[in-house]
């Protein structure tokens, strides 16, 4: 399982590493006010269909019945249940396409009311959106082979074919004089993006002899019970959409530039919680799918509380550097060309508040696994809307009542994913799908060590840059940022030497 992990981690690191220097790029070239909070907009709408129909619900109800088909009755009859879901996949989004097209304009209001108060605005995030509305079509085909290809065991390929919008969005920006406006630019890139996905993703699962064909779409009793998983897992994934959706409502009513701020300080919050996060949940759903089939009950819980395990290990050190340096991190990182001091500091802010539910983040993807893996698709989502009532219920409060603008906007985010893991233990304890183990109890010492070494080390790589260059500027913000990094790597390595054989790592090798 670890292998696995690694692997998955291995090319989701890549693929955060060029979506940040994506991000570098576009903030330089795009800056932050009424241009690139259009775009962010625009943006959403792809991204959040995708969460609702991509990964988030998709896998939950795709990746399970296809796994036990192929195990029971062989590649053939996984191959015919492959391709009538997708049949019915793509009727579904060529609707949906059309649709958005036809309507974008009366979407992009409903989405972002502000807008209208900046002249251009609105009709420059309605005509983005509709070059980028297309990827969606393309990237939830993607998905699908992505999950197939994990399904027999096949990770590289799934994990590193999102690289690839990353570098078609870096290209354009960097040609972004020849087009109308930066904007543009980095819209078409969205748009190739999504073709050279598909290209690619489709090439590597023709390797592993795994294809996807459009028939004439079947009603038979396997597509009945995946759409009614699917249904009940959408409704579970529109939740969260429809708290992206009042994030963005919500930031287009403050001032301009705040949206992109807020969106710049999520990206850094993506880099571990999309690192970890998802290769913990793309390894571990496969995996307790596979030993639930068998009757591997105990085999089940003992990978959840491993991922458990790793998740906290890894993931509570970036929250702490999180809330302890978010604006050194945000002006070393984003406070160059057409990117502010100021709107730096704003993220920085956002930064913070995310941090708060950063470990939360990562838990729920592992604990989703728990139901998902036993084909339990309604216990989530009853989880999941919970936490957007929190969620939602912070925000307004945050918000508007104590006017903390950004970082109210990330904290009721964080709020809401805390909500969302208490109920998901609270059920799979209750229906004894979950028992903390030895290795997951071993393994809480050293990941509040690690955190508070590197929150402490991260603060002292901070005042030493501030006295090695005291003139405020690009070196100070620079040397600040790096002696953090090294300092919170340095010591966070030390916590992880000295806790070695607490570690689900070593317990591993051990067996091995």
């Amino acid at each position: 399982m670890f292998k696995r992990l690694f692997t998955v981690a291995g090319y989701t690191a890549i693929s955060r590493v060029t979506g940040f220097l994506s991000n570098i790029v576009m903030a330089y070239v795009l800056g932050a006010g009424p241009m690139s909070d259009a775009f962010f907009v625009a943006f959403r709408l792809p991204n959040s269909f995708r969460g609702i129909f991509g990964e988030g619900a998709f896998n939950a109800a795709f990746l399970p019945r296809f796994t036990k088909v192929r195990t029971q009755e062989g590649p053939e009859a996984a191959a015919r249940f492959a391709n009538n879901v997708y049949s019915w996949q793509i009727a579904a989004q060529l609707v949906l396409l059309v649709i958005a097209l036809v309507g974008m304009r009366y979407v992009v209001m409903a989405l972002a009311p502000g807008f209208q108060r900046h002249p251009g605005q609105f009709e420059l995030a309605t005509a983005l959106a509709r070059i980028e509305f297309p990827y969606l079509i393309m990237t939830v085909s993607s998905v699908q082979l992505s999950a197939m290809l994990n399904a027999v065991g096949r990770f590289a390929a799934a994990a590193a074919w999102s690289i690839l919008l990353n570098l078609t969005m870096i290209a354009t920006l960097l040609l972004a004089r020849w087009f109308p406006n930066a904007a543009y630019a980095a819209a078409c890139g969205v748009f190739l993006g999504g073709v050279a996905q598909l290209a690619f993703i489709s090439w590597a699962a023709a390797r592993s002899h795994l294809r996807l064909r459009i028939r004439r779409p079947r009603w038979d009793a396997q597509i009945k019970e995946f759409l009614g998983a699917l249904g009940t897992a959408t409704f579970g994934s529109a939740s969260v959409q429809i708290g992206l959706f009042i994030d963005t409502l919500i930031s287009s009513l403050l001032p301009a530039g705040v949206l992109t701020a807020i969106n710049y300080a999520d990206r850094i919050d993506q880099l571990p919680l999309g690192v970890l996060g998802i290769a913990l949940a793309t390894v571990l759903l496969p995996e307790m799918s596979k030993r639930v089939a068998l009757g591997d009950e105990a085999g089940a819980r003992t990978s959840q509380n491993r991922s458990i395990a790793v998740g906290l290990f890894l993931t509570l050190p970036f929250a702490a550097a999180f809330i302890a340096v978010p604006q050194t991190i945000m002006r070393g990182v984003f406070a160059h060309g057409a990117f502010p001091v100021e709107a730096a500091d704003i993220s920085a802010l956002a930064l913070a508040g995310y941090g708060v539910g950063l470990p939360a983040f990562v838990l729920v993807r592992v604990l989703q696994a728990t139901f998902y893996a036993r084909h339990d698709t309604a216990t989530p989502v009853r989880a999941t809307w919970s936490a957007v009532a929190v969620n939602v219920g912070f925000k307004l409060l945050l918000v508007f009542g104590l006017h903390l603008g950004a970082l109210g906007v990330a904290l009721g985010t964080s709020f809401g994913s805390w909500a969302n893991v208490s109920v998901l233990f609270w059920y799979a304890r209750r229906r004894k799908l979950i028992e903390i183990d030895a290795t997951l109890r071993h393994s809480l010492l050293p990941s509040v060590m690690g955190a508070a070494v590197t929150a402490a080390a991260s603060l002292a790589g901070v005042m030493w840059a501030f006295t090695l260059v005291p003139a405020p500027g690009l070196w100070q913000r620079s040397s600040a940022l790096a002696l953090a990094i090294v300092l919170a790597g340095i010591g966070y390595g030390v916590v992880a030497l000295v806790y070695r054989q607490r570690l689900p790592f070593a317990r591993e090798t051990r067996k091995a």
